[in-house]
């Protein structure tokens, strides 16, 4: 059965990767390879900073210090839409679920996420919120 587990997460196409309290990175599948860039021996032992743009890191860090230490996340069911950074520095949008995994006393250990780049899509519905407030403005001055 775990062969079939580790063959499950690293063919997966979305990023699966897993960081320990501390917030290094222990596991990073071929998804998270594809993702953000980054090979399994580059990622491996690394702090997630690698992936988390800088204007974001310290609003992620207070937040991950904060699950760590009470073991609560709002993120375990609904899906989290952050920017996430590629290895060539360019800012993708990611939309990520997390599990929270614990040792055998019951405390975090860390956690593991599945992201996917939803990028494409977030630009699209740019674009069409722009349409929308421009055609809106066109027909609010038609009418008045």
């Amino acid at each position: 059965m775990e062969k079939l587990y580790r063959e499950i997460i690293e063919l997966a196409p979305d990023a699966i990767l897993f960081a320990d309290r501390e917030g290094i990175i222990r596991l990073w599948n071929a998804g998270a390879e594809a993702l953000f860039g980054f090979t399994a021996a580059e990622a491996l032992g690394q702090s997630l900073d690698l992936i988390i743009p800088e204007k974001l890191r310290a609003r992620h860090w207070e937040g991950y210090r904060r699950v760590m230490e009470t073991g609560v996340t709002h993120y375990g069911k609904d899906l989290l839409s952050v920017p996430a950074l590629h290895r060539q520095g360019t800012q993708l949008s990611s939309e990520f679920s997390i599990v929270m995994l614990r040792d055998e006393m019951g405390e975090v250990s860390g956690v593991a996420a599945i992201l996917r780049d939803v990028t494409a899509r977030w630009q699209k519905e740019k674009q069409l919120k722009e349409r929308i407030a421009a055609l809106e403005k066109i027909a609010s001055q038609a009418a008045g």
